[in-house]
């Protein structure tokens, strides 16, 4: 005789034997799921198909589960033991992937002889996807969708104290003399309201220094590109290369067209796709513009994997030169994002200890938490490792 089914008042105590019944067979029944099972036959029709997927819609939470409970169903309700006797189960849900480019053809239409359960479209954003490729994986039509994403990108310094001052709503501050007496017209010459000034804040330069050698040849454009995004937002931002010698190219990046901007960059730098010699480019920047000014107070944003054919004593000499007069170094690794990447090379190691953030640097979000990064005034950034941690691992790990 099987056991009394749960009547219109709720669940009787054959259900907690079923429980009981499916920990035998090796089901973990947590007690809030028990609740929700409980609560489920409660409002449902005492009926064994109810039974049945009330428990398998609260009580199942793994593929390999539904052997177990079919046999500890049957054999507690049905009586069977053998899992025989239970209601057909409904027609699958059929899964359809859809993507919200308008370009992209139409999934195919189901056959209408066959038998089809509900129909659960599952939208995902090519757009999405694309931010977290890397640049070397794209072929032209994303590249030129990563550019076109790439054109909304901003970047910009953080703000730092600036010599001006601003007119202030409070009465407390520097006097404004020359507001004061203006407004003292309307009043008969007689200054009833003193006006005051502020301390005033400007974004701090950023200066970008691209290398564009042969083993950045799968970054160099769209690093380009992203420094060209920079330097046509009218901000205060340098843009120059980096190869077997040191090209400026904010003129060239100036203008508002992407490709035209490109091609003037390519044709203003002659060491395209050829050698690495960062510290001699360094030292240049340094002698001709860094040290002059240029990088005073700045960010300097170096985007290079750190394979140099110099020597790195030099390169470390010319870093600590560039250390002492920037405001902040940010170090900008494409290979970063290698799994089990360490920065061994020599170029790179002997940079290292004169960085403060050492950042990923080969897709549009990357990118775009560099630009966040520019722009927060604060050197040790939470979440972010710091050159001279990740030295501090490698000599470990050496």
């Amino acid at each position: 005789m099987a056991p009394a089914l749960p009547g219109p008042d709720g669940p009787g105590p054959a259900v907690h034997g079923f429980l009981e019944e499916l920990r035998r067979q090796g089901v973990a029944v947590p007690v809030g799921s028990a609740l929700l099972y409980v609560e489920a036959l409660a409002r449902l029709e005492p009926a064994p198909d109810a039974l049945y997927w009330a428990g398998r819609a609260t009580l199942v939470h793994r593929l390999e589960e539904i052997g177990p409970y079919d046999l500890a169903f049957s054999r507690w309700w049905l009586r069977t033991g053998d899992g025989a006797g239970l209601e057909e189960a409904p027609p699958e849900e059929s899964v359809t992937l859809a993507t919200d480019d308008p370009d992209a053809p139409e999934p195919p239409e189901a056959d209408a002889d066959e038998e089809q359960g509900p129909e659960v479209v599952l939208r995902f954003s090519r757009t999405e996807v694309l931010r977290q490729r890397d640049f070397a994986t794209l072929d032209a039509g994303e590249q030129a969708e990563v550019n076109r994403l790439m054109a909304d990108l901003r970047l910009a310094g953080a703000l730092q104290p600036s010599r001006r001052r601003r007119p202030s709503r409070r009465t407390r501050g520097r006097p404004d003399l020359r507001r004061t007496v203006r407004a003292s017209l309307r009043t008969g010459g007689e200054p009833v309201r003193r006006l005051t000034t502020e301390p005033s804040t400007r974004p701090r330069r950023v200066v970008l220094l691209a290398d564009v050698s042969g083993s950045m040849e799968p970054y160099s454009r769209a690093l380009v590109r992203f420094a060209h995004v920079a330097v046509a937002a009218r901000a205060r931002v340098e843009a120059f290369t980096l190869g077997t010698r040191l090209t400026r190219l904010t003129r060239e990046l100036a203008t508002c067209d992407p490709d035209r901007a490109l091609a003037r960059a390519a044709a203003a730098v002659p060491d395209w796709s050829g050698g690495t010699r960062l510290g001699e480019a360094l030292r240049r920047f340094n002698d001709e513009w860094g040290v002059r000014g240029i990088a005073r107070g700045a960010v300097v944003v170096i985007l290079s994997d750190g394979w140099d054919r110099g020597e790195p004593e030099e390169l470390a000499e010319q870093m600590a030169r560039l250390r002492r007069v920037a405001h902040r170094i940010v170090w900008v690794n494409p290979l970063k994002a290698s799994p089990g990447y360490q920065p061994l090379a020599r170029g790179m190691a002997a940079a290292l200890p004169f960085v403060d953030e050492f950042v990923e640097g080969h897709s549009l979000d990357s990118l775009e938490e560099l630009a966040r990064l520019v722009a927060v005034d604060d050197r040790v950034r939470r979440g972010t490792t710091t050159g001279r941690e990740t030295t501090g691992a490698v000599q470990e790990d050496l």
